[in-house]
Formats: C-alpha cells, structure tokens, sequence
C-alpha cells in the first residue's frame, strides 16, 4: 500500500477561486482526505509542501511529437518529459508526422509507441482529409474505432466548405470532435507575421487578421447548419473571439482554444527578427492580447494549449522569411502564464486550471481531474516563489524554438503525481 501525506499546500479545489490551505491524505493514488489540518497518518510519508500550489494535473489538447518522420526535432519519449516537466499529465498528439496519422492502423501504431515510450497518457488525433491535402475524408470511422479522439488537419487550413460539412456530418455518428484550424490561405498569402504598423516598419510581409476571422465565420456558420462537434484550434484575434463568443451564445456547439504566447506576446516581440518569435497564426496586436484574455475568463475561449511545435537548430536558424513557422512551450506554459498573468493579478487559478486541466479533458472525452475524496490524484506541486530557467542545458525538449529561451520565469514545477507514481521531483 502507498500512503502520502501532503501538508501545508494550497491547494487548487472546485469552484475556489484561490488556492486553499489543506492537508491531503493520498492512498494508492486515490485521495482519501482533505482537512485544515490532518495529523500524522501511521505509515504515511510526509511531504511538507510549505505553502506552495497543489493543483491538478494539466491537459494539452494540441502537441506536436514530430513521430513517426521528424524524430530529429521531436520524439514521443522526449515531447512526453518536456510535457511532466511543465506540470501535464495527458496530452493529445496532432498527425501531421510522416506519414500523417490518416488510418486506423496509424493510430493504433502511435498509441502503441506512446505506451512504450511516455510515461504519461498520450491521446491520439486523425487527419481529418486523406494525407491533410483537404480534398477527401481520411478514414474516419477506422481512426475513431481504434480509439482517435479528435479530427483534424491542424496547421492546414481547410479550405472546401462541402468536406467540411461531410466531415461534420459523418463524425455525428463517432462522437469525435472536428478540429479546424482557421486560416484564409488566399489573403495569408506568403505573409510571415501580423500584417500591421509593425510588418511595414520591418519591411516583412504580413498576414491579415482577417484571414482568421473570416475563416472562423466561415466554419461556425457550417457547423451552425449541419451540427456535429467543431472545436477552433489557435485563436489568435479579437474579432474571432467575438465571433465564436455570438455563435455560443446561439447554442452552437463550439469549444475553442488560444496559446500561451497568443496571450503573453505580441507583434511587437518580432523587433529583433527572432525566428522564435515566428508562428502561425502570428503574433497579432495588444488589443487582440486583451480580448484574448477577456474571452478566457469568460469562457468564450474554453481552454489553453501550447500548440507545442518542435523545430531543429537548422531550420529555425534561416532567415526570418524561410525559418518556419511554430514554437515550443510545454515547459514554459505554467510558468509564463504565472508570471505574466496570475501573479499580476489578471487570472485567478480557477480560470487558469479550467483552461489548462478539465475544459482539455473534457473535449477528449476523458475523466476530469478535481481534489476530492475519492478522486484520483493527478497533480502538480508548483513553487509560486521558485524560478524556472529557459535554457538548453534544462529542457527536455530536442528543440529550443521557445520564446522565453535564455530567460528565467517566475515560479517553477517542483513535483508531477500520476496515481501512485511520482512522474517528476521527490
């Protein structure tokens, strides 16, 4: 029998919009306790967790592992521990690999090298078109059959309304989720970063806003006629926000998420031509960065996810224009949003675990993760007062596309709990 006793955290429970000062009791992986105060327990190893943040475990619906096919910038065994050391517990793999994740037997060939390889529950997603080329369905009964949670194409946008509606329409009957990706590639053009005062000051081509928004209109008003389950990957702009924010209020059936970096930066971070700084959608403006946030709290954006992508030294050391688009971060995601918007005061924990544990949870249709008696212990220990240094010699990542590289973040994941196991720290 495993027994764990943690005292002195502040703990992150339901519907607490700050962290709480408890005790709790943890047996074979399951919380038996939870008290101002609980004395020693016969057999129990102590953890003193000395005010620092007990919190679940968090979700990414949305990694890039880069296997099969691009194992030099990404692997499952090394996107998995850079995940633990960012505090997740579960994440959701995209299939743009080589080959693409377009069958059900690729998807039971990546479930099964995750289960070898990580050491933390890996979902897996299909393409949504038949090698993300946007023109016929991938086999999409096969892929849900063997277990597939979500639908997509990710970083392709898929441009032909009619499929888009079939695939609505067909996943109706898996309960998967169409995941969509919204971009006009007409208007995006060979855009590299947001089109605005700062793109013409740079002499860089940039990519409208636009191009996202009437992408957005364009697939809510679909999913609108035909129903099914669509979920916005990588919302980036405010008048998007605006859009998914009237079509819920419509009963639309529609989750959407934005990115650490869409919240924390803007396009004024691309000033020194830092390809690190390059991604898709861009770095768009502060007001977007406010509706952004604004949208978080108030759930017109369900959740955050890093979009963590991988690239090699070589690739992201071209010039801007060539280098590609994508950054890491799911070593930087808790310590960045901590820093930049908890501390400060601009995100209470509640709002940051709905977006970050149980709104991911909820759309790859698994169990959610609370602080309750009788519920599973998937947790994170996190240090309000430690440091995180962004740095090659400490990610676990094989690449270092991080904004935040050579920076030091304010708070640090001390400790990752998965059950009975301890994935990370004591």
């Amino acid at each position: 029998m495993s027994l764990h006793l943690i005292q002195n955290g502040l703990v992150v429970l339901p519907n607490e919009k700050a962290p709480l000062k408890k005790d709790v009791l943890v047996e074979d992986g399951v919380i038996r306790q939870i008290a101002d105060s609980i004395p020693q327990v016969e057999g129990a190893q102590i953890l003193d967790a000395g005010g620092k943040i007990l919190h679940p475990g968090l979700c990414d619906p949305h990694v890039h592992l880069r296997e099969p096919g691009r194992e030099d910038s990404e692997t499952i065994e090394s996107g998995s521990e850079a995940a633990i050391a960012g505090g997740y517990t579960h994440i959701l793999a995209m299939p743009n690999t080589d080959p693409p994740i377009d069958t059900g037997g690729m998807v039971t060939y990546v479930q099964s090298m995750a289960a070898n390889r990580s050491r933390i529950p890996v979902s897996v997603a299909g393409c949504l078109t038949k090698g993300r080329k946007g023109d016929k369905l991938a086999e999409v009964a096969d892929m849900a059959a063997q277990g597939a949670v979500m639908m997509t194409d990710c970083n392709h946008a898929l441009q032909d309304e009619y499929v888009l509606r079939r695939a609505l329409e067909y996943t109706l009957h898996f309960d998967v989720v169409v995941g969509v990706y919204p971009d006009t590639p007409a208007l995006s053009g060979e855009g590299v970063m947001n089109e605005g005062e700062v793109s013409f000051r740079l002499g860089l081509q940039g990519i409208p806003a636009m191009a996202e928004e009437i992408a957005i209109e364009r697939e809510l008003r679909v999913a609108r006629a035909v129903g099914g389950r669509i979920h916005i990957q990588n919302v980036s702009t405010g008048e998007g926000v605006a859009s998914i924010r009237r079509f819920k209020a419509q009963g639309l059936k529609v989750t959407a998420e934005t990115t650490p970096h869409h919240l924390l930066l803007n396009h004024e971070a691309l000033e020194g031509y830092h390809t690190r700084f390059k991604m898709m959608p861009p770095l768009r403006t502060a007001e977007d960065q406010e509706a952004l946030l604004d949208g978080l709290k108030d759930g017109t954006l369900d959740m955050i996810a890093t979009g963590h992508a991988p690239h090699t030294d070589f690739e992201k050391n071209l010039d801007f224009a060539h280098a590609p688009f994508g950054v890491t971060g799911l070593e930087t995601a808790l310590p960045a949003l901590y820093s930049c918007l908890v501390e400060t005061g601009k995100l209470d924990w509640q709002t940051l675990m709905r977006a970050m544990c149980n709104a991911p949870r909820s759309l790859l249709k698994i169990d959610p993760i609370a602080f309750v008696e009788g519920g599973k212990f998937e947790a994170v220990l996190f240090d309000p007062e430690g440091e995180t240094v962004i740095s090659r010699e400490t990610m676990k990542s094989r690449s270092f596309n991080s904004p935040w590289l050579g920076e030091t973040l304010k708070g640090k994941v001390e400790q990752v709990f998965l059950g009975s196991r301890t994935l990370m720290g004591g």
